[in-house]
């Protein structure tokens, strides 16, 4: 440990991997962060890893245990494909560090509520790297639901899809976790819970696998309170660019375009839409990323200094099991529908 007081040191990281985002967007970010510093990345590819740790100034390391067993490395970042994130999660914490794993956690309930239940046994912080909430236009909308400015609420509608990938993107891949379901369907499920609570139920979903793949490409879920306010879920990999979401009430709407992953540098929309005319409500350009990691770092050295940390973990796990209702909603559905076409309309 640095000799330099809690409240002062960096939180030292290292990085599992050197995936394209993890270069394109994390490690610029981390290198940039006033409470980070990124001491090591790790691959399997040697060679990989000299490039990547090169343009960051870190150490490479070949292997990811090898990574985990440096003593000056504090806190992990994952950003491996979602089918490895267990395994390695927990040998990070296993390992004595606290991690920002990218979403989702896991793709399996139970593993889930046990890695969030290890870290909390181990007192360290374990992070899901959903940033879109660290934005500070959804806060805005928060502000305005809360003054009523669109009345009493009544639904929301939330959409994310991106167009088609290679055909050699992870994403199509099921023993590496892909799907439209996990890699986009996390946000508007996350934008739900976000606005809607933690009492969301899902009432139904349909999930669809694009010709000739073998994961889902696209979905849709309903999802609803116990007071009968409804989220209408849109997801996609294989669609136009569409990063939004919309809520309703009884005097107006609020709508949020690029919702989940704008830059640093965009301008919100957040648009207010009434009886009496619409106006633009006035959001600051905000960084998400910056955000999300110092929100990581804030947690890190509130959970070493024996605070308890803010990480999120009763949201983590109820997102994982509307994800998991989501599936299995969709699987009963797409049941129901083939026994109607063996035997006939019932």
């Amino acid at each position: 440990m640095s000799d330099a007081p809690m409240s002062d040191a960096r939180l030292r990281v290292g990085v599992l991997g050197c995936a394209g985002f993890a270069r394109r967007r994390m490690l610029p970010a981390m290198v940039a962060a006033p409470g980070a510093e990124v001491v090591a990345v790790a691959s399997r590819d040697a060679a990989k890893a000299v490039e990547t740790a090169r343009t960051y100034g870190c150490r490479p390391v070949t292997g990811y245990a090898e990574l985990l067993a440096l003593e000056e490395v504090e806190a992990v970042y994952v950003p491996l494909p979602a089918a490895l994130h267990a395994p390695w999660v927990a040998a990070a914490l296993r390992a004595g560090k606290h991690v920002l794993a990218e979403k989702p956690l896991t793709t399996d309930l139970a593993r889930t509520a046990e890695l969030l239940a290890l870290a909390r046994e181990l007192g360290l912080v374990l992070m899901e790297n959903v940033m879109f909430v660290h934005h500070g236009q959804h806060e805005a909308v928060r502000k305005a639901l809360a003054e009523g400015a669109i009345g009493e609420l009544r639904a929301m509608h939330a959409a994310f899809a991106i167009p088609r990938l290679q055909d050699t993107d992870i994403r199509y891949d099921p023993g590496l976790g892909g799907g439209a379901l996990w890699d986009v369907g996390v946000y508007p499920v996350r934008a739900a819970l976000h606005f809607l609570g933690p009492e969301l139920r899902v009432a139904g979903a349909v999930l669809t696998q694009g010709e000739g793949r073998r994961v889902d490409t696209s979905g849709a879920a309903v999802l609803h309170t116990p007071e009968g306010v409804t989220a209408q879920l849109t997801f996609g990999l294989d669609h136009p660019y569409v990063a939004r979401y919309e809520l309703w009430g009884t005097e107006g709407r609020l709508s949020v375009e690029r919702a989940y992953t704008p830059p640093a540098d965009f301008e919100p929309q957040v648009r207010l839409c009434r009886a009496d005319g619409d106006q633009e409500l006035p959001v600051a350009p905000d960084d998400q990323v910056a955000n999300t990691l110092a929100a990581f770092v804030r947690a890190a050295r509130d959970a070493q200094g024996g605070g308890e940390a803010p990480d999120g973990r009763a949201t983590v796990l109820r997102q994982a099991e509307l994800l998991h209702g989501i599936r299995e909603a969709a699987r009963l559905a797409a049941s129901d529908l083939g026994v109607r076409r063996e035997g006939g309309e019932r």
